[in-house]
């Protein structure tokens, strides 16, 4: 493997501030078993884990004259198969560590891995780099489930797959509500259909208010009937959708969540 120039200090202190995160970064133990499995000196075990981080890879690549080893670290840190249940945190982190890595031209894809890109100098280029669209929906205030849902395909503006995890996400919430284990049309008719429905978007006690309750169920099943069905059966490159298509079907999926969190169960 060809050498790989060496992070400047203020680059590598904001990748050791990513990872070593107060609320979501490794834990102590995990920073002290990565670098032993990495072959990298701890020097400073009993400091802040930013510091203990930052201390230790700075030594490594000042030893090595090259980032080689900080990377290989960054690569377990970041394998995805230490996330399979808590999904959120990889993205969390990756879409963290790629405003600094652009700098560096580097990007971590979803497979943990890195790679080349062009190097960005501004921080507006960095942030296209960890993802245009997710950037747009957090200034439109998306509901965080949708970016929950959806971050691993909006950080590679992935709009097809992200549109078709948005879908899912709104079909997941009604089972949780609900307990009802139904999919599509026929979960929206056992949860929200009939005269006393399991699900209500409101009390249901005036005309107005059935009649809303009865246009949010329709707008659930044209969801599922426009995108959740079209994209499970049509393969991505028949199903032509840009950047503007993607936004505006995600903040409808924003709006069909919020009307969800605030929808009741009525019976048992």
């Amino acid at each position: 493997m060809a050498s790989i120039l060496a992070f400047d200090d203020t680059v590598l202190h904001t990748i050791c501030n990513v990872l070593a995160d107060t609320a979501e970064g490794l834990t102590g133990s995990e920073i002290g078993q990565l670098l032993r499995e990495s072959n990298i000196g701890d020097p400073l075990p009993g400091v802040t884990k930013r510091d203990r981080l930052f201390e230790a890879l700075n030594q490594k690549q000042k030893q090595d004259r090259c980032a080689n080893n900080v990377i290989a670290f960054i690569h377990k840190a970041m394998s995805p198969v230490r996330y399979t249940q808590k999904l959120h945190v990889f993205e969390n982190r990756r879409f963290e560590l790629n405003k600094v890595l652009a700098f560096s031209g580097l990007v971590l894809g979803d497979n943990g891995k890195l790679r080349e890109i062009t190097t960005a100098q501004t921080l507006s280029e960095a942030q296209e780099r960890a993802g245009r669209l997710y950037k747009q929906l957090l200034d439109r205030n998306t509901h965080s489930d949708i970016l929950l849902f959806c971050r691993a395909e909006l950080l590679q503006d992935n709009y097809f797959h992200a549109v078709f995890e948005a879908t899912k996400s709104i079909a997941d919430k009604i089972r949780e509500k609900s307990g009802l284990s139904s999919d599509g049309g026929k979960l929206v008719d056992e949860a929200f259909g009939g005269k006393l429905p399991l699900l209500a978007f409101n009390t249901l006690r005036t005309e107005t208010e059935r009649s809303e309750h009865a246009g949010f169920m329709n707008l659930l099943k044209g969801l599922f009937g426009t995108f959740r069905n079209t994209l499970a059966h049509v393969p991505k490159i028949k199903w032509n959708i840009n950047e503007q298509d993607a936004i505006d079907m995600l903040t409808f999926a924003s709006f069909i969540h919020r009307k969800l969190d605030s929808c009741v169960r009525t019976r048992k």
